[in-house]
């Protein structure tokens, strides 16, 4: 193998069984199973085990041992997950080679295949594209395991640094841009007044300057929050570059691809205090109210049934595969809840400003609220689950030692296969690390509830902006508050780690703290907008809010053409993550192209 081989000595400790496995790219959207680790021996082609793919990197072990030794492998990422068998290594110098994944750190254990005692064990982040030799040597009573480095790897983030600086080139030029310009032009009229037209007069017939415009009445925080959001989202959903922390965590834990939605949410929540409350100051009846919340609700779940969750099994008109659960039945149903929060117990006019009234006036909104949240946490904690334990909120497969295989989600992935059967996804993102078997849809019933408790959130945040209204300080203030109220409630609840707390952080069951923890990014970011944009007027949202007041068209757009040219083609590398990055940025921009052109012409889809 090419490259001057660096010696290091590999550290061994004592760490926990975990496991994850990586085949082909983070883009593949076909589901990978333990088979499909690679597993060579040295006689094969070097260009086969040279043609190492993205987040993949080679590893030989080499037994020079009088027995034959079998390697297992687990992920720093896995809970408690059951140690799996990586390759076996023959006796007498023999060697064996695999395929690992580089994502997250691996703890690797050699064993002896015959009396099953480990020899050494150690954990490690492997690099990109690196080639690693494991001396296996010694004897078997005191055996040592080296580590040589073949060929050094790739610097995975220099995509990712590069990109980031030449976005904020750009940024900054298309920011400075405007103030050139005017400077250029009024340098030019001073010179003109000055120098050369004498006869020119200073009138009032001019239009008025930009500052003289009235202010817009529309909330545009709110508008950029949301094209924050889904550029945000857009990219991740094109592939994030193929990096990890883009893509939606296995199970616990946090990751940018699973912070959008709930930022979504929240927006919708906001949405629906300042909309509705417009429209009953304006004189809209509760009819003519319910009837728009109705029809957008209808329409939101016909997009998500027949257009992107549409998987026919049988041929092109069969239903059978139809997934009932999705992303815009979940954004639809949550709307339809706090539209009628809103319709049926918002209310209009403000008597006279007390301490929390923004709170008290809501007391029927926050009694349902409860009530929710209380069936959540009765229904997830307290039914029965056959062959599972009560409450149980694990990914099963071989997840927490293997006891519980069909056990993934607990009550809540119970109730939506009694509920929707086999039309619901199939392929949870819990399925390549934990090998899980039983479906889960991570828009399902149960986290539906806390959905529209995360909409709730943002309700409050209206119900702030409208009540405080003209007091910036009382405004942010009260953002500041929930924020901390929030956050607190996130780190007891998860006892601030991933895995371990008494309601870790999940995005596939839309757990507690999950909610609390996102209402708490959301009221600081919906919190720093508003200042610098609406109060302070530094900064005019721009590029996102473009794509923020044409969400619906991008949201749909992106998700039925993102397949096709110019916003995807065939790469041609795929052992790093440099064309897949810039493919992605690229379809990114082109949307948020798309959108400017859109807002340009004042051309906004609307349901």
């Amino acid at each position: 193998m090419p490259g001057a081989p660096v010696s290091t000595e590999v550290s061994i400790t004592s760490l926990g069984y975990r496991k994850y496995w990586y085949n082909g790219s983070s883009t593949d959207r076909s589901v990978h199973s333990p088979e499909l680790w690679t597993e060579m021996s040295p006689s094969m082609d070097c260009d086969i085990v040279a043609a190492l793919k993205m987040d993949q990197a080679l590893i030989t072990f080499q037994n020079q041992l009088a027995e034959e030794v079998q390697v297992y492998y687990t992920s720093d990422y896995c809970y408690k997950c059951v140690h799996q068998l990586l390759t076996s290594v023959k006796s007498d110098n023999s060697s064996s080679s695999a395929i690992i994944s580089t994502k997250f750190t691996l703890t690797i254990q050699v064993e002896t295949k015959t009396r099953n005692n480990s020899l050494c064990k150690w954990s490690q982040t492997y690099g990109e594209g690196g080639h690693y030799l494991i001396n296996i040597s010694g004897v078997l009573s005191e055996p040592s395991c080296s580590q040589i480095v073949q060929k050094s790897p790739h610097n995975v983030y220099l995509p990712l640094l590069v990109s980031t600086l030449v976005l904020v080139f750009l940024s900054v030029l298309f920011a400075a841009a405007p103030y050139i310009y005017r400077r250029r032009n009024t340098s030019k009229f001073i010179r003109a007044i000055c120098c050369r037209s004498p006869q020119y007069s200073m009138d009032n017939n001019e239009p008025p300057a930009e500052s003289d415009k009235p202010k817009p009445t529309r909330l545009q925080s709110l508008d950029t929050f949301r094209g924050f959001a889904l550029t945000i989202m857009v990219f991740v959903n094109y592939g994030g570059g193929g990096y990890w922390f883009f893509q939606h965590a296995p199970w616990n834990g946090l990751t940018v691809a699973d912070l959008v939605m709930p930022w979504f949410v929240f927006i919708i929540g906001t949405s629906v205090v300042l909309a509705f409350s417009s429209m009953q100051r304006r004189g809209l009846g509760t009819g003519q109210l319910v009837r728009k919340v109705t029809w957008r609700t209808v329409v939101l779940l016909l997009l998500g049934f027949c257009f992107l969750n549409y998987s026919p099994r049988d041929g092109p008109l069969s239903w059978s595969w139809l997934r009932v659960p999705g992303v815009l039945q979940r954004l639809g149903f949550t709307y339809l809840v706090l539209s009628l929060l809103q319709i049926f117990w918002g209310q209009i006019s403000i008597p006279h400003r007390t301490p929390f009234q923004d709170l008290t006036l809501y007391w029927p909104q926050w009694l349902i609220i409860v009530l929710l949240e209380t069936l959540w946490l009765c229904l997830t904690f307290l039914l029965p689950v056959p062959d599972c334990p009560t409450g149980y909120l694990g990914a099963g497969g071989i997840g927490d030692s293997g006891l519980y295989p069909n056990c993934t989600g607990g009550a809540a992935g119970l109730i939506d296969r009694w509920m929707f059967g086999d039309n619901m996804f199939r392929y949870p993102t819990c399925r390549e690390m934990y090998q899980t078997t039983q479906p889960f849809d991570p828009e399902g019933v149960l986290g539906t509830i806390n959905s529209v408790l995360m909409g709730f959130l943002g309700m409050q945040a209206g119900k702030i902006i409208i009540f405080y209204r003209g007091s910036n300080v009382s405004i942010l203030g009260r953002f500041g508050v929930w924020a901390l109220l929030l956050g607190i409630s996130a780190a007891i609840l998860t006892k601030c780690t991933r895995d371990v707390g008494f309601i870790p952080v999940n995005k596939n069951l839309w757990s507690l703290s999950f909610v609390t923890c996102l209402g708490c990014f959301s009221f600081v970011l919906l919190g720093a907008m508003y200042l610098v944009i609406d109060v302070r007027g530094w900064w005019r949202g721009r590029p996102f809010i473009y794509p923020g007041t044409n969400s619906i068209l991008v949201y749909v757009g992106h998700s039925l053409l993102g397949f096709y040219f110019p916003f995807s083609w065939d790469m041609r590398v795929w052992d790093s993550h440099w064309e897949l990055l810039f493919m992605n940025i690229w379809a990114t921009a082109l949307w948020v192209l798309i959108s400017y052109l859109l807002y340009r012409k004042r051309f906004f889809l609307k349901i």
